[in-house]
């Protein structure tokens, strides 16, 4: 491994980002987390937690001091304030690893979709800067189905909408492993990874596999798009939209696991049965 100064972890207190934080602190790395409030996060002893607000730019200046190398997990900001972030990160370091989305495509002059836009967005100045990146596109968050605890913590029923679509799911932990070698190693700069799980499975044997994994048998319950968009709170109403568009058609069309965790990280990616048996306490 090359010989680093410090990583600067930007999201640590996000699933992903939380891996990252802890991966890289195995590897011996030095390891500085931004954190708009350092006091109020919960990070492995070791790292080192410092104040910083991409709202606010040019308060992580001095996160950036003495950085090698910068693991970025966009939130929900205007893409167009990634430009001055970036901007920033560009005069401080020299590498970047970006959590984007499978949803960019690079084949197309203007994104056909919100979730592809917003990451493209941040894509873009990033391309522009100089910086050494590596952008990560996962398909599908494992995490996304958390959406489900308040329904299973209430009883052993699941309800939503296209519980035949079909999709390959990431472990958080798969994807902080491919972050990790990208902020650490050379050979993945300028790359553009495609991840995803190892198989496919239907919403409702996801809800399925949750249930084994908690020892409660849990039953899928279909519901109208309608109905599905109505609780989908944390998101627009036009990102529901595209979400539950790309659930539809993955009920035909499921979702194709891709080889890139293996062959980036030399071990197989973990089937959702262990995210969600490494998640069982969430649901309890």
């Amino acid at each position: 491994m090359a010989q680093m100064k410090k990583i600067l972890v930007i999201g640590a207190t996000g699933h992903v980002g939380g891996q990252v934080v802890s991966q890289l602190a195995d590897t011996g790395v030095g390891v500085r987390a931004l954190a708009r409030t350092p006091a109020t996060a919960s990070l492995p002893a070791g790292v080192e937690v410092v104040p910083g607000d991409l709202t606010a730019p040019e308060t992580l200046i001095p996160a950036l001091d003495g950085v090698h190398a910068v693991y970025l997990t966009w939130p929900m900001l205007p893409g167009a304030a990634a430009n001055s972030v970036i901007e920033v990160i560009a005069e401080h370091t020299h590498r970047i690893v970006l959590l984007s989305s499978g949803a960019v495509r690079d084949d197309v002059a203007e994104q056909g979709n919100p979730i592809g836009r917003a990451h493209a967005l941040v894509e873009q100045p990033i391309r522009d800067s100089g910086l050494e990146w590596t952008f990560l596109r996962p398909y599908g968050f494992a995490t996304n189905t958390l959406e489900w605890v308040p329904q299973i913590r209430a009883g052993d029923v699941v309800r939503g909408a296209y519980g035949a679509a079909s999709s390959t799911l990431l472990h958080e932990a798969d994807i902080a492993a491919v972050a990790v070698l990208a902020l650490t190693t050379d050979k993945h700069v300028g790359a553009r990874y495609e991840l995803s799980g190892p198989t496919s499975l239907s919403r409702a044997e996801q809800v399925a596999t949750i249930g084994a994994a908690i020892g409660r048998p849990l039953i899928w319950e279909e519901i109208t798009p309608a109905q599905a968009k109505a609780q989908m709170h944390w998101v627009s109403p036009e990102f529901a939209d595209f979400i539950l568009d790309g659930l539809a058609a993955m009920v035909d069309t499921p979702g194709q696991p891709t080889a890139t965790i293996q062959e980036v990280t030399g071990a197989p990616a973990r089937g959702y049965a262990q995210w969600a048996a490494d998640h069982a306490a969430d649901f309890a």
